[in-house]
């Protein structure tokens, strides 16, 4: 009588649990080494460090947005036509909404013709620099045109809208 032999895999039970054990360490060490932000200057790693740096931090979250701000300049030749552009400058900011102005106005900072040219153009007013001190304040423009890639994956760059 002819008995067939048992099929043996190469993975028995506890090869199996020992394979099983080390994937949910691997990925419990992974979770661990990714999820650790540094918090120094250096590395900005998170909105609350953007929010603990921007000039005047509880008005900017009150009233706005933190913000980082890159102050560059560009430089363009047209014989030959070139383009040259600064190392940018980042600093701390805050973007205030359009219906939070009067603090500006308050303290004196903006003049009711900057307020109205820049309603006009339908803008807001972002700054640098503590409102205490001498801050840097500019009327700025909303551009969504780039959009946020993060969030959209890999698709191109959408058209900008009618609103400004």
């Amino acid at each position: 009588m002819y008995r067939k032999p048992k099929s043996s895999s190469p993975f028995n039970y506890t090869s199996l649990a020992i394979l099983a054990g080390v994937f949910v360490l691997g990925i419990g060490i992974g979770i661990a080494f990714s999820s650790t932000a540094n918090f120094s200057p250096e590395n900005v790693a998170s909105r609350e460090v953007i929010d603990r740096s921007a000039p005047n931090p509880e008005l900017c979250i009150q009233y706005g947005a933190s913000a980082m701000v890159m102050d560059t300049r560009i430089f363009v030749t047209l014989n030959p036509f070139n383009v040259y552009i600064s190392q940018p400058k980042m600093q701390p900011g805050c973007v205030l909404r359009t219906n939070t102005w009067n603090i500006l106005e308050q303290r004196k900072l903006v003049t009711n013709d900057q307020v109205r040219d820049c309603k006009n153009r339908m803008n807001t007013f972002g700054f640098t620099g503590a409102l205490e001190n001498t801050p840097n304040i500019s009327c700025i423009y909303q551009n969504d045109a780039a959009g946020n890639l993060f969030f959209q994956g890999s698709g191109g760059t959408p058209a900008e809208t009618e609103r400004f």
